[in-house]
């Protein structure tokens, strides 16, 4: 059976509990203090079957001072019914009420004319008249207007069956997205723990499933579901849902908080968003305070006008916004949120989130403006039509530089279902938007960027350096990303080496490069490896070289560096020894293991055998046990 969330809205002793009562047989006003005082304070829940639909109910109060606890209810609601008692008409609540859904964009709704027993007809003609100038031009516009009475079940049924015949035109969210419900009640059951309820306006919830409270990233796991009072092993969008969760404290959760799929939202303090302010209110200023209302949360947050004037927004009109976020929320883009004054607490304006993780970067600049331009995707489209999902990642794509956009961040930035994130990113690839990286997804044009970094830097590099082998890896990544992605990095390199363009792993040189050695260079090159050879195990201290080659400091030290790399000498602590020599050494000492001599050695007979003194002996033992010829025991060395 479909199922159907209905809201009711409207002023204060209205008859919204009573017309929820009347058709459920449910008293939504749970509360003591609700009942002792007849009105309804916090969210009131009833469920009913009209036809072949399950109808749930979320009541919500009408006193001004609990309009925060209507918005909790508000958010996730298909359908509004909208009550006006007949006695009283239109009141202050009524307008506010219905702004709040207008912005909220709910789909359509009913007119319900309470307490139509107490008025003749002139009156409720009057009523209706109110009515129609309050809807016009608005999703209710041509909603159905039924006159009800609740205490003498006046119009009851013709309400009911026109509820019917709305509810079940309306639109139900699709099952496709990330598991979602913004949680309006935490309480706890004997025998049973915590539970929490909430509308699931994305996706499935299943028993026995791991699910995360957020903000927070507490983990949980699924013990048992109830829909609509009825135990369920699957709960899906749309519904109205309870969830016995084990894993958490009824302490541990609050409205506000949402119960999502693992890893698919993330919550944020920084979000850009679309807006409109309603034409009662006063006009929306840079730096303002408001509340932030969104699902079942509240949040204080200053508002930046975006653009370079940062003029503040009239009333009626629409613009863009930066929310700075006082505390962590968990938001998504194409989410609907209203904006309420600080003080006094009232409805001043509503619209979408378009980014809710933007870059932090100024907003009071045109390019900022225009960047939002390109993300909103208007009032008539929704936030995960493919047209504004392709928008949305080219722009995110585009400004993610060497970084990359994260793949899991399509999901909450981009509002695409989870199930099609391999197919965009091929899209992208296919269309030349995007190359998938790991991970993470880079515009084409920063893989180029990056790629003719490297190989400035490398040029450079040689040109100053001829004798250089390249530049360090890691030198080349910082100074070519920075702090980018350093997969995106690795990428670029790969496709280089693949077009012969540069060579080398650990470091990197232009394929193109050689080795050239000057007059100089030659001639000190030719005296130093002899110098060193000559020297035999008497070696040279580096530091000494250039004066006893007879050449400049400059010279020898960038020749000795490269016959380092070029594993012609060797470095022994300050020690300078040719590779023949040391190829000799290691070839004489296996030697007097294998002609039957002594399968010792310790510094004096290593000293006296080769005619030096401990200067040589103890860096050429140290240099032989790192070699694996021998193993020091004591003052002994073993012959491996």
């Amino acid at each position: 059976m479909k199922s159907v969330v209905v809201g009711t809205a409207g002023h204060i002793d209205h008859g919204k509990s009573a017309l929820v009562r009347a058709l459920t047989g449910t008293d939504p006003d749970r509360l003591k203090e609700e009942q002792a005082r007849g009105i309804t304070i916090d969210l009131g829940f009833a469920h009913t079957t009209i036809g072949d639909l399950h109808v749930a109910f979320v009541d919500v109060p009408g006193h001004e001072r609990f309009v925060k606890n209507m918005l909790a209810g508000a958010g996730g609601i298909d359908i509004v019914v909208l009550v006006v008692a007949a006695d009283e008409s239109v009141m202050p609540q009524t307008r506010e009420h219905f702004e709040i859904c207008r912005l909220l964009r709910v789909s359509g709704g009913v007119v319900a004319i309470t307490k139509a027993d107490l008025v003749d007809e002139p009156m409720l003609e009057l009523v209706r008249s109110d009515i129609r100038s309050l809807t016009a031009k608005s999703f209710l516009e041509s909603a159905p207007v039924v006159p009800v009475s609740s205490k003498s079940g006046e119009g009851l049924e013709r309400f009911r069956a026109t509820l019917a015949d709305v509810a079940a035109a309306a639109r139900r969210p699709a099952n496709r997205g990330p598991a979602r419900l913004p949680i309006d009640r935490v309480f706890s059951v004997k025998g049973f723990g915590t539970v929490v309820t909430g509308t699931l306006v994305s996706g499935r919830v299943r028993v026995d499933e791991s699910l995360a409270i957020a903000p927070g990233d507490l983990r949980v796991k699924v013990r048992g579901l109830q829909v609509h009072g009825t135990g369920r092993t699957e709960a899906t969008a749309g519904q109205r849902t309870a969830v016995n969760l084990a894993g958490v404290e009824v302490a541990d959760v609050a409205r506000g908080q949402q119960l999502v799929a693992p890893g698919a939202f993330r919550a944020t303090r920084l979000a850009d968003a679309a807006v409109e302010v309603i034409a009662s209110s006063p006009p929306l200023k840079h730096g303002t305070r408001v509340r932030v209302h969104q699902g079942t949360a509240e949040v204080l947050a200053r508002v930046s006008i975006v653009g370079p004037e940062a003029a503040p927004l009239q009333p009626g009109s629409h613009g863009f916004i930066r929310l700075r976020l006082e505390k962590p929320a968990v938001l998504a883009r194409g989410d609907r949120y209203i904006l309420r004054a600080y003080s006094p607490p009232v409805t001043i304006a509503g619209g979408d989130v378009l980014d809710p993780n933007p870059p932090r970067r100024a907003v009071r600049s045109d390019a900022a403006r225009e960047r939002l331009r390109r993300l909103d995707f208007g009032s008539s489209t929704p936030a995960s039509s493919p047209d504004a999902e392709l928008r949305a990642l080219h722009v995110l794509i585009d400004e993610s530089g060497a970084g990359g956009l994260a793949v899991a961040e399509f999901v909450s930035r981009a509002a695409i279902t989870p199930g099609d994130l391999d197919a965009r990113v091929e899209a992208l690839e296919r269309t030349g938007r995007g190359v998938r990286v790991g991970d993470v997804v880079v515009a084409p044009a920063v893989i180029t960027r990056i790629e003719e970094t490297i190989l400035r830097i490398l040029a450079e590099h040689h040109r100053a350096d001829p004798l250089s082998p390249g530049v360090a890896r890691e030198e080349a990544r910082a100074r070519s990303i920075g702090r980018g992605a350093a997969a995106v990095f690795d990428h670029a390199v790969d496709r280089l080496i693949s077009a012969g363009s540069i060579s080398g792993r650990e470091r990197l040189a232009l394929a193109s490069h050689r080795l050239a050695l000057n007059p100089e260079e030659e001639r000190a090159r030719e005296g130093i490896e002899r110098l060193v050879l000559e020297a035999g195990l008497r070696a040279p201290d580096a530091q000494v070289i250039a004066r006893d080659a007879h050449v400049p400091a400059a010279v020898a030290d960038r020749v000795v560096h490269l016959l380092q790399r070029q594993k012609v000498l060797v470095r022994i602590d300050t020690l300078l020894y040719h590779q023949q020599t040391l190829t000799a050494l290691k070839h004489e000492i296996k030697g007097l293991k294998a002609g039957g001599e002594a399968a010792t050695i310790d510094v004096a007979a290593f000293k006296q055998r080769f005619g030096i003194t401990r200067k040589f002996a103890i860096p050429l033992l140290e240099y032989l046990d790192r070699e694996r010829i021998t193993r020091r025991v004591g003052d002994q060395r073993v012959i491996i």
